[in-house]
């Protein structure tokens, strides 16, 4: 993955569905390097039937998306040196269009051609003392990156062409986010219309949780050796995704290298911004707009989410006091979500 998010809370009220409560089916696995956990909630749960279509369906995400399968859809577009439009799944050209219109609206901190500067930067496999990039290895890198400038997607045809032979696809920031939505779809496929669907510490919501009513996600503080809640929020229907750059990155002569790339850059992020929670209508939308907000900061992110009026939690480090101290900002659209649960 190219961020790891972090841990959320499921947090659940004290509440009640009636006379008639109904079946609760829980789900672990491990997938996309992390682990998976699903509640479902309905009568005459198949439990058979249900894993097995969890399942099945996480393996057709990997067999499409997968960096890590050389034989994935997206592993054979990036082996490719090809110039000519190549056709894309109807999967993976419904992931180009949501990748295109977040690189475009967060003016480019989105960008699934990133491989060669996250690469160059040792995420992953990198020695502590190896020395971190040069200027020239840098620029070098970066000439190979831009989603704008290096690829043509054609919805109307599902291709997508490449425009420099060498270009290659990382999907890290947005593949879980699309197998996330792709097993709820599998739920409702069996008829669940209460759910949770959580990967890695990212998730979607459906209706309500086992005890009747809203399922309540508690953000994880930023703090290394300890879990802690920071916010609770309350949802149904919606997709919670949280991006940290505080338990991947490497030091290198007493500097501090985040696992984040500024697309615009080529360099590791250096604000104070450590951990962003941005909640949407689906995973595959919060996941992709979580790096992108992380990339931005707080700052320029919050001008951001208020222009695209997008629901999202920044906690930011104070260096004004000790390395534990933190100050949080959240954009109109996640303070009304807030004042609800207040409302409630």
């Amino acid at each position: 993955m190219l961020r790891r998010a972090s841990m959320m809370a499921l947090l659940f009220l004290t509440a009640c569905w009636g006379e008639d409560e109904p079946e609760v089916l829980r789900l672990t696995g491990e997938t996309m390097g992390t682990t998976y956990n699903i509640t479902a909630i309905g009568d005459g749960l198949d439990e058979d039937r249900i894993a097995g279509a969890v399942v099945g369906m996480l393996s057709q995400v990997n067999a499409t998306m997968s960096n890590w399968d050389p034989t994935s859809e997206v592993s054979r577009f990036s082996a490719s040196r090809s110039t000519a439009p190549i056709e894309l799944s109807a999967e993976l050209a419904s992931l180009m269009e949501v990748a295109n219109t977040v690189h475009e609206q967060s003016t480019g901190r989105f960008d699934v051609t990133l491989d060669p500067l996250i690469s160059l930067w040792g995420f992953g496999p990198r020695k502590p003392t190896d020395p971190v990039p040069s200027e020239e290895e840098i620029t070098q890198a970066w000439l190979r990156v831009g989603q704008e400038h290096l690829l043509v997607s054609d919805s109307e045809s599902q291709t997508l062409t490449k425009l420099d032979p060498n270009v290659s696809l990382n999907l890290g920031a947005i593949a879980k986010g699309y197998g996330i939505d792709a097993v709820a779809g599998a739920l409702r496929d069996h008829e669940i219309e209460n759910y949770m669907v959580e990967i890695g510490g990212d998730l979607v919501t459906a209706g309500l949780n086992p005890n009747g009513a809203p399922w309540r996600i508690g953000v994880e503080k930023p703090q290394l050796g300890a879990q802690s809640v920071q916010v609770v929020v309350p949802l149904s229907g919606q997709a919670l995704a949280t991006s940290g750059d505080y338990r991947n990155f490497f030091e290198h002569d007493g500097q501090r290298y985040s696992h984040i790339i500024d697309p615009t850059t080529g360099r590791p992020i250096t604000h104070v911004t450590t951990s962003v929670t941005v909640i949407a209508d689906n995973a595959m939308l919060a996941d992709a707009w979580a790096t992108a907000m992380l990339v931005l900061g707080a700052e320029a992110g919050l001008k951001l989410a208020e222009t695209h009026k997008l629901a999202v939690f920044f906690i930011s480090r104070d260096v004004s006091l000790d390395e534990d101290a933190y100050i949080t900002a959240q954009s109109g659209a996640f303070d009304a979500l807030l004042q609800a649960q207040t409302d409630d």
